[in-house]
């Protein structure tokens, strides 16, 4: 019926075997059980469906004509390794089945086995292929999100708060005041507001107000038009009006010269341009993002900014947290980084060993995110014995049992990482009762839905 759903073909039990009683019989236990099910009297014809449409499972008796389960398995493995294969034995390929498992089968069942135990082996092997898809699924629209904004990975409160934020404030299309320390990723969070807004398919225009001379900004900024000063011999469209339409971002706002910020204060006020050399005011519809590294408000109670171009800034703070504020995030950022530079550098990522852990929990990070990139780089290049001098460490050492929790919160957070949230799987990864692992979940404040 049209009315009713479908089922999910990814869960269906492929079953081979070349005899049809048996065939039959199973069928009929694994339905009746409320599994879909397909049979096969060959591998051969079982591995062209697997192929054409991956199942949840595949169930093969060793002894086969022609292809038989074993090389069965083998093909199914070096397609998908993480598609679970259940072997039917004799007792006599009892040894060889125990050998498959140890190269990557899921389970085998030895003849004559009570349906009990194929509906047991078989909803066993369904949970973790749910999982692996499912972690798959999470990979594929992490690493899409992430490759184009990897400041924004992370499952710490501070991360996930500021993922939120940035989404909100895209939509409302108000000029932002970024605040963040240098490394943080001010402009990937300026880029973010862009391309979430209603202006994303217009210009992203970026300028550093610190990178240039003060007798280039203005120009820069503002443009000109030809014979407005020495040298001026055409047009040249600025900064502002080239980001008509879209988003203008100012980086080290702080750096802008004071005769400079009354001239940006008309614009953000009136919406106008005038380029130099030009009476003629011209109207600009863009957002403006600017970004600075220090207290905006402290500099303007110093005299050295306009208290007036700040609270005209300061329509919406969006504060970046330093990444030794959101230690928790710190090696799933590294992963990343890790992975992307050896890519780059057309190597395989090395393992993260103890001498990289001990750099990642003990450092500072005070060049935060951006520091953290190029560590990992050198680490993909097998420089890690040379990391960057760490601040000092602190005058006052924790407590044993400040550490031991410390030790025990990271385990925990880095084995729900890896089960994607599921408790189930990161209690068995940890040898403990779940219960106890609820508890210790509980006690430090982890919320395991945060990790999926």
């Amino acid at each position: 019926m049209s009315g009713e759903s479908q089922p999910d073909r990814s869960e269906r039990i492929v079953f081979v075997d070349d005899e049809e009683d048996v065939r039959r019989a199973n069928r009929q236990s694994l339905e009746l059980d409320g599994f879909a099910v397909e049979t096969f009297e060959t591998a051969e014809a079982a591995l062209a469906a697997i192929r054409a449409e991956p199942p949840g499972v595949v169930v093969t008796d060793v002894r086969l004509p022609g292809l038989d389960g074993r090389a069965l398995f083998e093909r199914v493995r070096a397609d998908d390794p993480d598609l679970p294969v259940i072997l039917i034995t004799g007792h006599g390929d009892i040894s060889m089945a125990v050998a498959a498992m140890r190269g990557g089968a899921y389970d085998f069942l030895a003849k004559p086995y009570p349906a009990e135990s194929l509906m047991g082996s078989v909803r066993r092997a369904l949970d973790h292929r749910r999982l692996v898809l499912e972690n798959r699924r999470l990979h594929a629209r992490l690493d899409a999100a992430i490759e184009e904004d990897p400041a924004f990975l992370g499952i710490s409160p501070e991360i996930v708060a500021l993922r939120r934020l940035v989404r909100d404030v895209a939509s409302a299309d108000v000029d932002v005041l970024v605040l963040g320390e240098t490394g943080s990723g001010k402009e990937v969070v300026a880029s973010a507001l862009h391309r979430w807004s209603r202006r994303a398919n217009k210009n992203f225009v970026a300028m550093n107000c610190g990178a240039l001379p003060d007798s280039v900004v203005e120009s820069e900024l503002f443009g000109h038009e030809a014979g407005a000063f020495t040298g001026a011999l055409k047009r040249r469209v600025g900064r502002i009006e080239h980001a008509q339409g879209g988003t203008l971002f100012l980086d080290e706002i702080e750096s802008m010269p004071l005769g400079l910020q009354v001239k940006l204060l008309r614009v953000l006020q009136e919406r106008v341009v005038e380029p130099l050399g030009t009476n003629e005011r011209r109207p600009v519809d863009m957002r403006v993002v600017s970004a600075t590294k220090v207290d905006l408000g402290q500099e303007a109670a110093a005299g050295s900014f306009r208290d007036d171009l700040y609270h005209r800034l300061n329509v919406v703070t969006v504060a970046i947290p330093p990444l030794r504020e959101r230690r928790e995030d710190i090696l799933l950022l590294f992963q990343h980084f890790l992975g992307r530079a050896a890519a780059r550098f057309g190597r395989e990522p090395p393992p993260v060993t103890g001498a990289m852990r001990d750099h990642l929990t003990r450092h500072s990070w005070p060049g935060n995110v951006r520091e953290l990139d190029h560590f990992a780089e050198r680490c993909a290049l097998g420089l890690a014995g040379r990391p960057a001098a760490d601040a000092p460490a602190p005058t006052t050492a924790p407590t044993l049992s400040e550490q031991v929790e410390r030790f025990e919160r990271g385990l925990i957070r880095e084995e729900l990482i890896m089960a994607g949230g599921d408790v189930r799987v990161a209690a068995e990864s940890l040898g403990v009762p779940r219960k106890t692992l609820y508890d210790k979940i509980a006690r430090y404040g982890l919320v395991p839905t945060d990790f999926r």
